[in-house]
């Protein structure tokens, strides 16, 4: 487990009384930080900033669906193999990366992060790995995507320790082709603020130097995330579960049946 990130300082003209971060998480430890501050410093022109958001018609092929109180869906769809075919993400050398590669040849889990700067994906990371060793066991991958760059998928990486493969999408291709929801009203709800005390208590704090960083603030700040399990083969996806806000996981149990290899 990584040591507790120093929570970065705001300038002053972006200081404010908002609770909860609008933006990605970044991570980490289970330790308490030391000086068990609650403080949440908000800079309130993003809050009050139009954010845009590119909606694309994606299909996505889903077998199984999760349990828990995400949106998930049973939709069948022509569309599975072509949903996400033009969709690339980058390894942290920044080669390019068809995602489909990701799971063509494997089964895997892949999580789908806010932003690498997220208090609560610091939090899903450790989620995933606390099962790294069972899907380890039944040959299954573990993947983490964070909409952002290189160079903030790194940073994640290495804050987090994190046992999985690490990519990042600098353009949310993937998470516009599997329409994760994304908005003020998913990211601002009691629940999400509720997570995130839960999470600086637990020693995670957010990464403000990722969360501010300019592809952040532009595109995600406000975008959730979500989980599918898929492969072996191109349009193998077995599990979908989306985010319905900031802070959503879905039952660890759910993941591990789909991840069962079937008889």
């Amino acid at each position: 487990m990584a040591r507790p990130l120093q929570t970065l300082p705001l300038p002053t003209s972006f200081r404010s009384n908002a609770m909860m971060p609008p933006l990605p998480v970044a991570h980490v430890s289970g330790r308490p930080a030391a000086n068990g501050s609650l403080r949440f410093d908000v800079p309130f022109g993003v809050i009050k900033g139009r954010s845009r958001f590119i909606q694309r018609r994606y299909g996505i092929n889903v077998s199984a669906i999760s349990g828990s109180p995400g949106i998930s869906t049973t939709q069948m769809s022509e569309d599975a193999a072509t949903s996400l075919q033009e969709v690339e993400v980058l390894d942290l050398s920044g080669k390019a990366i068809p995602i489909y590669d990701l799971w063509k040849d494997r089964k895997a889990v892949i999580a789908f992060a806010r932003h690498f700067g997220c208090v609560l994906c610091g939090k899903r990371a450790d989620f995933l790995a606390s099962v790294k060793d069972k899907l380890d066991a039944i040959g299954v991958a573990l993947i983490l995507i964070g909409p952002g760059t290189v160079d903030q998928a790194k940073v994640f990486y290495e804050q987090t320790k994190f046992s999985g493969e690490v990519y990042a999408d600098p353009d949310h291709s993937s998470y516009e082709a599997l329409k994760f929801v994304s908005g003020v009203a998913t990211t601002f709800t009691p629940s999400a603020g509720i997570k995130i005390i839960q999470c600086y208590m637990e020693g995670y704090r957010q990464d403000w130097g990722l969360s501010f960083q300019k592809n952040t603030v532009s595109k995600g700040g406000w975008q959730q995330g979500g989980i599918i399990v898929a492969g072996p083969g191109i349009s193998n996806i077995s599990y979908i579960y989306k985010d319905k806000e900031a802070g959503d996981e879905p039952d660890i149990e759910d993941i591990l049946r789909a991840c069962a290899p079937k008889d």
